[in-house]
């Protein structure tokens, strides 16, 4: 079935239910920005492949609703003659359907809905048309080729690598219970279960997750709930007598009999069908941050090392890539998806691989001015001489997650892509070097790497950086690089890592982004009142040189960036040949000697 007959058999569908329309979410039940294919609904439903989005369907009429990274992209998945593409910041969907859908009565799942977004979604439409829970979600019927959820076995997360056990983690929330007068907390989130059980999983492709639902008690026990099948001996042992297995189904039928107890619940992770469940059964439900939050985005110096050493190896795989593709590209051969096929292969080949943390974004010219775009074999751009060619990617390895990306030229690059190049570095090195207090929202410092682009008349689209999670999530909360606050934002705190990735997309042209991961270090002041907070990346590959104009460039820049380059060098070179350390050399040599180690390569060449 194409997506118009997917629509047209759930406008069906809804009718014979009694309903005008349906309103859903990228996501599954535990708010998994990446999840497995049995959830990908809304993709099966519109043709939309982006992490996230929403829909809603009426008679007459359908809208998807993105943010400014899948602006160009919606257009190119999702018909037009089905659907109005809408831009979040503009139209909510809430606003929409206050204005498209009066009178009506709007389905929705309320597994996958956590309460915070259903009430903004009510607050709008007031008495203009009726939200319907329903108890089974109207696209699973229609999808006869739905995939199963999966059942792979979960592992352990050693202590070696967590730096903490799961009992003294559990003891900790047991401890805020306490403190808070609270009987148990419900944990939804997979990266939370996963931080505070210590296991991983295999059943999502690009997060190592274990679909289960967990209950912390003040008593420091927990219940995971979770298929038998996922779980072996070794961790059956390690989780030990405090950790009580069921069954993932039993789930819900558990937390109706909380009665009298006083449950704790994060309302920006929880779906709605949680709090109903609660509630139906008697517990008083209380509003709180999830416990593990914060400890977990506040990595331990043994998670830190770990993250450290993985960027070495990743670097490594990345740095042998672009050596790859600088051979490859001018021949005029490759296309979007086979660079990334062989990126994949590097790191595939790296000591300790686990899987990429996300599918490789690789976009070639007017591709890369998606930020998001996602490479299809309908769009599957080729690459060659005069390419502009930008790769964002990652991997998952047991001691840390990477995310990085580079832009890189198949030839000369014009002198105003220099600039505009150049433009985003100063932007990326800005925030790299900046100081700051403790207590500061990410938030109030993403305009600093946003100035230099606002000088040459500018903008970024999309925030600055996100929190990178340990062997967990690719992106991660509580603290953000973002133009604007969010309501669940935390101040930068040490040990905290986060992306720093400033970009320029030029419409139907190219995208140029810069981004390396960033630990969040104390960084005493001589003379100080206070100690205060700075960065230093920790993602390692070099950095296009011929793609920049020194003379826009500030002697504290060219500094940083000579000085990031032979970091480079130092940590990447033992991990490679002598031919790709030859290489790596004239890549990072200082920059204002660039141009003539360029000529005395050529000659030499020659």
């Amino acid at each position: 079935m194409t997506s118009h007959s997917n629509l047209s058999a759930l406008r069906t569908q809804l009718s014979r239910s009694g309903l005008d329309g349906f309103i859903l979410a990228t996501g599954d039940e535990h708010i998994t920005e990446f999840p497995a294919p049995y959830s990908k609904r809304l993709a099966w439903l519109s043709g939309f492949s982006g992490s996230t989005a929403s829909v809603a369907v009426l008679p007459n009429k359908a809208a998807i609703f993105v943010d400014s990274r899948y602006t160009e992209s919606v257009r190119h998945q999702v018909d037009g003659r089905d659907w109005t593409h809408e831009d979040v910041s503009v139209t909510t969907i809430g606003s929409w359907l206050a204005k498209n859908a009066v009178g009506m009565r709007i389905g929705y799942d309320p597994k996958l809905y956590t309460r915070t977004a259903i009430s903004t979604i009510r607050e709008k439409l007031a008495d203009g048309a009726e939200l319907v829970p329903l108890p089974e979600n109207p696209v699973d019927p229609l999808w006869a080729e739905q995939p199963d959820r999966p059942t792979s076995l979960a592992f352990v997360q050693p202590v070696e690598l967590s730096g903490k056990s799961s009992a003294d983690k559990r003891r900790d929330v047991a401890e805020w219970l306490t403190a808070t007068a609270a009987d148990a907390f419900v944990l939804v989130a997979l990266d939370s279960i996963a931080w505070l059980l210590n296991i991983r999983g295999s059943d999502i492709n690009m997060v190592p997750f274990c679909y289960s639902f967990a209950i912390c008690h003040k008593d420091g026990t927990a219940d995971l709930f979770v298929d038998p099948r996922k779980i072996d001996e070794s961790v059956r042992q390690h989780l030990g007598n405090s950790v009580r297995l069921q069954s993932y189904e039993s789930f819900y039928r558990s937390i109706e009999g909380m009665g009298g107890k006083t449950v704790s619940v994060d309302p920006n992770f929880t779906p709605e069908a949680i709090f109903t469940a609660l509630e139906a059964g008697g517990a008083t439900v209380r509003n709180d941050r999830d416990p593990t939050m914060l400890p977990k985005a506040t990595k331990n110096p043994v998670e830190i090392e770990g993250m450290r050493q993985a960027h070495i190896r990743d670097g490594a795989a990345l740095t042998r890539f672009l050596r790859w593709f600088e051979t490859e590209a001018p021949h005029g051969k490759l296309t979007e998806l086979s660079a990334a096929a062989k990126l994949s292969q590097f790191r595939r080949e790296t000591e300790n691989y686990h899987s990429l943390s996300f599918e490789p974004i690789s976009c070639a010219d007017a591709n890369a001015a998606m930020p998001h775009y996602r490479a299809t074999p309908e769009t599957d751009a080729p690459i060659g001489p005069g390419s502009i060619y930008l790769v964002d990617s990652g991997g998952q390895y047991p001691d840390g997650t990477t995310d990085v990306c580079r832009t890189v030229s198949v030839g000369p690059a014009s002198a105003a892509f220099r600039d505009r190049f150049t433009r985003v570095l100063k932007g990326y090195i800005a925030l790299q070097l900046t100081t700051f207090a403790p207590g500061t929202l990410g938030s109030r410092l993403d305009a600093i790497a946003r100035v230099p682009l606002w000088e040459a008349g500018i903008e970024c689209p999309h925030g600055i950086g996100h929190g990178v999670g340990h062997f967990l999530n690719v992106h991660e909360g509580p603290a953000y690089f973002l133009a604007y606050p969010r309501p669940d934002e935390e101040p930068v705190a040490a040990g905290m890592i986060l992306s720093n990735e400033p970009g320029y997309y030029r419409p139907g042209e190219y995208g140029i982004r810069t981004e390396n991961l960033m630990v969040v270090v104390e960084r005493p002041i001589e003379g100080g009142d206070r100690i205060m907070l700075g960065f230093e990346a920790i993602s390692l590959a070099p950095i296009a040189l011929d793609l920049v104009d020194a003379s826009l460039l500030t002697d504290i820049e060219i500094a940083w960036l000579d000085g990031y380059h032979a970091e480079v060098r130092e940590l990447l070179g033992p991990l490679l040949s002598p031919e790709e350390r030859t290489w790596l050399a004239e890549q990072t040599v200082p920059v204002r000697s660039f141009g003539q180690a360029e000529m005395a390569s050529s000659a030499v060449q020659a």
